[in-house]
């Protein structure tokens, strides 16, 4: 369950912030915010995601899963970032499906939060586990 530690949520950042995520959207990649500390990034694979075994590159799996996070740390209306993150690869990502990142928020108390992502293919598959650490550096802490 996502704690806020009573920090209310501030004005969605999600159209300024996908306005300048040019990776984003050069990728092709959707946004929905579901609830403050809640997102899912959708993004079609194409075989220019390929690597040399044929299936979608490690890379694009974690950009995917990067930007679900991202949303999620903004939508508290704030601007954070990223500052550590660890990935799992469970399943390899099939070129031409469908993939969804979807993040969760496990803690954040206004400044920096813990936030889980499960990226799956068009099939439900569970690809990639992933955790990232957020931080909001123009938050102070009392």
């Amino acid at each position: 369950m996502a704690t806020t530690s009573g920090v209310p949520a501030g004005p969605d950042l999600g159209a300024a912030l996908m306005a300048d995520d040019h990776a984003a959207r050069a990728l092709g990649i959707t946004i929905e915010v579901s609830a403050p500390g809640a997102a899912t990034a959708r993004m079609s694979t194409s075989p220019e995601m390929g690597n040399g075994h044929g299936i979608v590159h490690g890379g694009y799996v974690f950009t995917l899963a990067d930007t679900a996070f991202a949303f999620a740390l903004n939508s508290h209306g704030l601007p954070g970032v990223s500052v550590h993150a660890d990935i799992a690869f469970l399943l390899p990502a099939r070129v031409g499906v469908e993939l969804a990142a979807h993040a969760t928020e496990r803690v954040f108390d206004g400044r920096a939060g813990i936030y889980d992502v499960e990226v799956r293919d068009d099939d439900g598959a569970l690809l990639a586990e992933v955790r990232i650490h957020g931080r909001i550096p123009s938050a102070r802490t009392p």
